[in-house]
């Protein structure tokens, strides 16, 4: 006997075993399975007309196309280079200036010389800043290219880079400039206006800006004497000067050229040069020979002041002894001093101590003191 299978009762589902979805063929299968159908359909086209061998040509070369377009390896396309030599700038001989616009001289090495695809570009850095583009340029024909540029009062601190396709190059060497429109000061620590010089040149010292040239002029005999003053501002400079009145310019020009000047009236005097003799002793018994005895002479310049590298000659005249005489030159204190013995041949009486002194600037002069032998 058949077993029929049982109907499902009313209002039940009946329960089946669940049906699996295919996950699909894979995208590379897809892809070669509809080229596949699409060669067919071409190849029953192309086979009534006796074109099998197109047919399948076609195919060939259609898929070994995709294949290489989808497996090959992209090749990037070329970045331009820039180049590895940075530009220079020339250096000024003198970095100082009152001129508020000055000319940048930029050399760029010889490949890039007149390339139109390249740019020079200026970069400015002031005091306690970081540098800062502020113009461009195109390159000159040759390697040097003048770019003018103005300038901020202070310093002015200028690099340059060469901008083309591949980007920007190193920066060259800070080049410095800086603008000065102030006039240079004049300060004299002597003489002092009106003076007296009781000599034949007056010594002008003081102070200016460092660098300063400076020219001095005696107004009354058309004699002038130039210096520049030394990196921390100082200068000497010494003027011939005639008998009377002196008016004297002074004129400074610093680094940058700006110009000052100033004026003062020195009067060259009459005062002489002047010795002063003196000694140990002015008055020896004779008991007490030989005695020793110092001669001391101070010289002074005309102005008063101690005279140094004066030539001296002393002289000792004692009674019954012969002329004793020594050589001698004055200290940076204008002093010289002589040592000699007074020997116990001296008889009583009046004697002498003289010196002479000399000198190329002021000429000579003389002092006495006497010495006196007594019982």
């Amino acid at each position: 006997m058949k077993v029929r299978p049982r109907a499902p009762a009313p209002g039940r589902l009946s329960v089946r075993t669940p049906i699996r979805r295919s996950r699909g063929i894979p995208l590379i299968g897809r892809i070669a399975l509809a080229l596949g159908i699409l060669g067919v359909g071409v190849g029953v086209i192309y086979l009534g007309a006796g074109g099998l061998g197109t047919v399948a040509g076609a195919v060939g070369s259609t898929f070994s196309d995709f294949i290489a377009g989808v497996t090959a390896t992209p090749v990037p396309a070329p970045t331009p280079v820039v180049t590895g030599q940075a530009p220079s700038i020339e250096s000024p001989t003198e970095p100082y200036t009152n001129q508020e616009a000055v000319d940048l001289v930029v050399i760029v090495p010889s490949d890039l010389a007149g390339d139109p695809d390249h740019r020079l570009r200026v970069y400015l850095a002031l005091k306690d800043q970081a540098p800062a583009p502020i113009q461009e340029a195109p390159l000159g024909a040759g390697q040097r290219t003048i770019i003018p540029v103005t300038l901020t009062k202070g310093t002015n601190d200028f690099s340059v880079t060469i901008v083309g396709p591949g980007g920007e190059s190193e920066s060259s060497p800070l080049v410095r400039w800086i603008l000065d429109l102030a006039k240079p000061p004049i300060r004299l620590s002597a003489p002092r206006d009106e003076a007296v010089i009781n000599r034949k040149a007056v010594t002008l010292e003081g102070r200016t800006q460092g660098r300063t040239t400076l020219i001095v002029r005696n107004q009354e005999t058309g004699d002038s004497v130039s210096g520049t003053a030394a990196n921390d501002g100082t200068f000497k400079l010494t003027l011939p000067i005639t008998k009377g009145r002196n008016p004297i310019r002074i004129s400074a020009t610093d680094p940058a050229g700006n110009v000052n000047q100033t004026e003062l009236v020195v009067t060259r005097g009459s005062g002489r040069l002047r010795a002063t003799l003196s000694a140990s002793a002015y008055t020896i018994k004779q008991s007490d020979l030989p005695q020793e005895i110092r001669l001391t002479v101070n010289v002074d310049d005309p102005d008063g002041k101690p005279l140094a590298a004066a030539r001296i000659t002393f002289t000792l005249s004692i009674p019954n002894i012969p002329v004793v005489t020594g050589n001698g030159t004055t200290d940076k204190n204008g002093r010289a001093i002589f040592d000699t013995t007074i020997p116990s041949g001296a008889t009583r009486g009046p004697g002498n101590a003289a010196v002479l002194v000399r000198t190329d600037e002021f000429g000579q002069t003389k002092d006495e003191a006497p010495i006196v032998i007594k019982k």
